[in-house]
């Protein structure tokens, strides 16, 4: 009997490759890459480093990634093509996205080129108008009276006016002008305290509503209000009158007048309605106003 069909050698590597897990392993490949500079360039001392310079090691380090990425591409074949492939379209991306970042930076530099140009254009306007300006309006300077030097000339003559103005009498003015400022002034409280005479003076007065009682509710309510109208005095005048009920058929009057503060006194009313005491029982202030 025929034995078990067998894959070829070829598809058997290929499939082993795309198993194989490459840039996981990457420091393995770090490691290679150091040891072909190693044997490229061998043990080197910092002074000759120093000396081959940037461009030397940046030129064998691209050749060595040369190298290393042929060889790949050699052993992997077409199943180990992924990882390469993948690092070139995230590269092609990130240049894409460096790309759109320096457009707008560009712009953002020209925009602020822009505003720069013009604030120096509008800074040369400014700085053009304001000589102009300090033209047209010159400043004055001001001089502290402290710092002018006078002349030796000078300084004698206002020695020689001062001893002239001590010569002359400086008080005999003052008393001119205190004595016509004296006259004014009393002029003027004189012809106030004419003026304030003319005027006629205020009477203060007072409107005061009286209840006068009887002794019980036979006496003669009329008669009793006659007798009140009977008082007569300077600066007294009688008003209106009702008769108030108080209780127990007993009716007071309640009067109202009106009085000169100065010339009548409440105290003096009620002893002169009081003294008819037939009449009269009591006089009392139900309600006292200014006028």
């Amino acid at each position: 009997m025929p034995g078990p069909l067998c894959p070829p050698p070829r598809k058997m590597a290929t499939n082993f490759l795309m198993h194989e897990k490459i840039w996981f392993d990457k420091f393995k490949y770090d490691d290679a890459e150091r040891k072909f500079y190693e044997q490229m360039n061998g043990p080197v001392a910092g002074s000759s480093r120093q000396e081959n310079g940037a461009s030397v090691i940046l030129r064998d380090i691209a050749r060595a990634r040369e190298n290393i990425q042929k060889s790949l591409a050699g052993s992997s074949g077409p199943g180990a093509s992924s990882g390469p492939s993948g690092d070139h379209s995230e590269l092609v991306t990130r240049i894409a996205s460096l790309e759109v970042e320096n457009q707008s930076l560009r712009g953002v530099v020209q925009d602020l080129q822009q505003a720069v140009s013009k604030l120096e254009a509008r800074l040369s306007a400014l700085e053009k108008s304001s000589p102009a300006h300090r033209a047209t309006t010159p400043q004055t300077q001001h001089v502290s009276p402290m710092r002018q030097v006078e002349p030796p000339s000078r300084k004698a003559a206002t020695a020689t006016e001062d001893d002239e103005d001590d010569d002359i009498d400086l008080f005999g003015s003052d008393e001119e002008e205190d004595k016509e400022a004296t006259r004014l002034r009393e002029e003027r409280l004189r012809q106030y305290a004419e003026k304030k005479a003319k005027k006629p003076a205020l009477v203060a007065k007072s409107s005061i509503l009286l209840d006068v009682k009887p002794w019980d509710d036979e006496t003669d309510m009329a008669q009793l209000e006659a007798c009140v109208r009977s008082v007569q005095l300077d600066g007294l005048v009688w008003g209106s009158s009702k008769l108030v009920p108080v209780g127990y058929g007993i009716r007071k009057l309640q009067i109202q007048c009106v009085v000169e503060d100065d010339k009548v006194g409440t105290d003096q009313l009620e002893e002169e309605i009081t003294k008819f005491e037939e009449h009269v029982q009591s006089v009392d202030i139900a309600a006292f106003n200014k006028i």
